[in-house]
């Protein structure tokens, strides 16, 4: 199990920060460190209070969880969330994963972050890195990086209060064990503003920002691209800057990604015409060079949104 990091860590909700922490990349909110209240253990008959429906015509966990799924792809949203909470009830993993992102979204359900922690939590208390369950990685490593927005801002009217110490040590971990981009990214933010006292270090941020770009995350692409532009932590590389915001507006169509556009024109605007030409080329000769990007990554930890002001320029 994860001792030396999560010992400590009991916390009912996500309550290290809100999913307004993976909002933040672009500005620095003033986090104040706020104590975390004492955590309460967390089991699955927890989870499951407040059902709607029996929870006894299953045979097992495995079997409630492919109902579940079936009940879920056929817009049955009442059945499928009585399953899956047998289902979460009864281990699977999966299935926690599935509420999670179900009630931090309000998808087929009303949202609730602090029942989104609770699954969430389960699945990082749990995780036993001695014994990885490959085909679980990804709905593990969203689930750290949940609990990591969740713990840098807290949950409002709840017991889960901001912790960002914490939220640094899910971020880190899931960057480097699982080499997630939105985990890297957050932890670039985190550099960026000295959270969780840290000293402010935007070389760091930076290189936390590029491993996520190059795996073809937008957000991370736009903000790479804008310190890059107007070099914070480093000689300015303008065309190189561009390049990488005018990846990230292009794969960033969603209505909510609209600051990656007006990032990337903020900065287009004032680039001069050998900047402009340098990046298309760049970019050229990148497309030549690398296979098409992955699909993004859609879950929880994906909600990124700009909040508050720019870093401020040089």
């Amino acid at each position: 199990m994860l001792k030396p990091i999560y010992r400590s860590l009991h916390i009912g909700n996500l309550v290290c920060v809100g999913i307004r922490f993976l909002q933040v990349a672009l500005v620095a909110p003033g986090a104040i460190i706020v104590e975390l209240a004492p955590a309460h253990a967390l089991d699955d008959s927890n989870i499951s209070a407040g059902r709607t429906a029996p929870l006894t015509s299953f045979t097992s966990g495995q079997e409630a969880l492919r109902v579940g799924e079936e009940d879920l792809r056929a817009g049955n949203m009442g059945a499928s969330v009585a399953a899956l909470t047998y289902a979460a009830a009864n281990g699977q993993l999966i299935a926690r994963w599935k509420l999670g992102q179900m009630y931090a979204n309000g998808d087929g359900v009303p949202r609730d972050e602090s029942k989104a922690y609770k699954y969430f939590n389960k699945l990082v208390e749990d995780y036993d890195e001695d014994q990885p369950e490959q085909q679980n990685v990804r709905a593990i490593s969203d689930a750290f990086v949940a609990v990591g927005v969740y713990c840098l801002n807290g949950i409002p009217n709840s017991d889960v209060r901001p912790d960002p110490q914490r939220a640094h040590e899910l971020f880190q971990y899931a960057a480097t064990t699982f080499a997630d981009p939105n985990a890297q990214y957050n932890l670039a933010h985190m550099y960026m503003i000295g959270a969780a006292g840290l000293a402010k270090d935007n070389i760091a941020a930076i290189r936390w920002l590029a491993l996520a770009a190059k795996e073809g995350h937008p957000p991370s692409q736009a903000l790479l691209g804008h310190m890059l532009f107007v070099g914070h932590g480093l000689v300015d590389q303008r065309a190189r800057g561009l390049m990488w915001l005018e990846l990230a507006k292009e794969g960033a169509p969603d209505p909510k990604d609209q600051w990656i556009r007006d990032l990337y024109q903020r900065d287009f605007l004032v680039a001069g015409e050998n900047d402009r030409l340098t990046a298309a080329r760049m970019r050229d000769a990148r497309a030549r060079a690398t296979s098409p990007s992955l699909p993004a990554r859609s879950s929880v930890a994906s909600s990124l949104q700009p909040f508050g002001t720019l870093p401020a320029d040089k």
